[in-house]
């Protein structure tokens, strides 16, 4: 099997930073595991690298859809895999990086996705429309509360192919997870740092993002159909400011809510990953981590 890897944890905690200096101390390129990141002109709320800050690193699986195309993890498979095929085929060193968990997983192991029943999927997605995510939430929670707890309750689209899935097959979404089978011989390094840490630093981040121009990027993709978007449009900081251009709240209380949700994402993250001891962990805050994750790759 080809050697891939990952760099892995929760939002702010590193990734991007290690990933990079990685790829130049191992010859490495980058294959991008956030869903967001996925998306065409999504760049500032998902803190994509510009081509100037990925210092000549090739990265891979990056805008590959429109704001108002549904994610789909299946797709997204086929391509990381054929991205790191062809990485390694040239002799490179591929890094898997990003903190969506079931992208990270849907790439190394042999993981199959349970099939899909038009009909039902319109009919939860018109219930959904109708009465909002709460309701088809609380059903989740007492059909498969371990799949509740892995979804934000805002997160409509999830909430619906978790439903889905337990119809069809009247068993839990998180029973169809099947145990771990790799298809990669794969180097799982997981980036963290305090919690107090990372609160500052999603705070500064979101400033950040709101002074680089993200309020000016929503508005751009809304006038193209972001609102449309089923993945897209819920992301985290475009879905707050959507309502701030909405009138739903101000700008100031958009940019709050932006923090909030993305530390109860923060602590989702760290639920899934923390729960697969082949990760090795590594301090995002200490200066020796480079020289860290390089012994982890060379003693693994």
């Amino acid at each position: 099997m080809n050697r891939v890897i990952a760099i892995v944890g929760p939002t702010a905690a590193g990734k991007s930073a290690l990933s990079l200096r990685l790829a130049e101390e191992l010859g490495g390129e980058v294959v991008n595991a956030d869903s967001m990141q996925l998306y065409r002109g999504m760049d500032i709320g998902t803190a994509k690298l510009t081509p100037a800050e990925r210092r000549g690193v090739p990265h891979h699986v990056l805008d590959i859809w429109d704001v108002t195309e549904p994610a789909s993890v299946a797709v997204y498979q086929r391509l990381a895999r054929g991205a790191i095929d062809d990485i390694a085929a040239r002799g490179g060193v591929p890094l898997l990086v990003g903190g969506s968990g079931l992208y990270v997983r849907a790439v190394l192991e042999d993981f199959d996705f349970p099939g899909t029943d038009p009909g039902l999927r319109a009919e939860l997605e018109r219930e959904l429309a109708e009465v909002g995510p709460a309701p088809l939430y609380a059903r989740l929670q007492a059909a498969d509360p371990v799949a509740a707890g892995r979804i934000l309750p805002s997160n409509g689209r999830r909430i619906v192919r978790a439903l889905e899935v337990n119809a069809l097959t009247g068993t839990a979404f998180t029973a169809q997870l099947p145990p771990p089978r790799p298809v990669y011989d794969a180097l799982q390094l997981g980036v963290d740092v305090d919690t107090a840490v990372l609160d500052e630093r999603i705070a500064a981040r979101v400033d950040a993002m709101w002074a680089a121009g993200l309020v000016e990027e929503v508005r751009a993709l809304a006038a193209h159909g972001l609102r449309d978007g089923r993945t897209a449009g819920g992301a985290l900081g475009y879905r707050q400011i959507l309502n701030q251009l909405d009138g739903l709240c101000s700008e100031e209380e958009a940019r709050a809510e932006t923090v909030r949700a993305t530390r109860r994402f923060v602590r989702r993250q760290r639920s899934w990953f923390r729960r697969d001891g082949r990760i090795t962990w590594l301090d995002g805050a200490a200066a020796d981590i480079t020289a860290a994750a390089l012994r982890a790759v060379r003693q693994d």
